[in-house]
């Protein structure tokens, strides 16, 4: 592990996860334990190699661990330890933060990625608790609302209000305003079942954040070069 000889909790921190994928790790952890291959499709810029190396780097660092899958399923997962599971709200910070950067890359966006940005994009709207089933092909998530805050959790909810049936790009512009729910729904690559005013309301609560003016100074603060010459 990289040691920046530094006290500082930012520089101790960044010697624990502040390598390459190392967060994106944790990112597609953080709704529950994933085997090898689950955390390579969700990854699929990085190596087998270089996930192998970061996983055990991650575990070595307290933020992970590997469990051995019992009878009848022969096959081990990765998970957060509590001490992992702290770095949700990092997560979400610099989702938000990141959000505002300006957008380099064409690939897909990935399915634990999607459900990150659903969480860091949610307006509260003050309405009532809602409870949607969204599945995107073979994964299953439950998305939940008091009006306030939002969760997302992996697997389908007992007795959701309303339920969607997509894809993740089909999800990612109708949440993001690039493609009418109404469109979706008319060329059949989005299914609606259950209150579908609870669907609507719950899929239009969700915004990307304004770009950042990266060469705008802070209020009160001047650049280097203000007055010279």
């Amino acid at each position: 592990m990289r040691s920046y000889d530094d006290p500082c909790g930012v520089a101790r921190a960044l010697a624990a996860v502040g390598e390459r994928w190392a967060l994106l790790v944790v990112r597609e952890l953080l709704l529950g334990p994933k085997r090898f291959a689950e955390l390579g499709r969700g990854l699929p810029g990085m190596s087998p190699n270089v996930l192998s190396q970061r996983l055990r780097d991650l575990q070595a660092a307290g933020v992970l661990t590997r469990r051995d899958l019992g009878p009848p399923v022969s096959a081990a997962v990765y998970e957060l330890t509590e001490w992992g599971h702290q770095l949700e709200p990092v997560l979400l910070a610099l989702g938000r933060w990141g959000a505002r950067a300006p957008l380099s890359s064409a690939a897909p966006l990935g399915v634990d990625a999607l459900m990150l940005a659903l969480r860091t994009t949610y307006v509260p709207d003050g309405g009532p608790p809602a409870v949607v089933r969204l599945r995107l092909g073979v994964e299953s998530f439950t998305v939940a609302t008091t009006g306030q805050e939002l969760r997302v959790t992996r697997g389908d909810a007992e007795a959701p209000d309303a339920g969607v049936d997509t894809d993740a790009a089909t999800l990612r512009d109708v949440v993001f305003g690039r493609r009418g729910l109404t469109d979706a729904v008319a060329a059949g690559t989005l299914t609606l079942t259950g209150d579908r005013d609870t669907a609507a309301r719950v899929l239009g609560s969700f915004r990307r954040p304004a770009p950042a003016d990266a060469g705008r100074p802070r209020p009160g603060t001047a650049r280097a070069d203000a007055g010279a010459g």
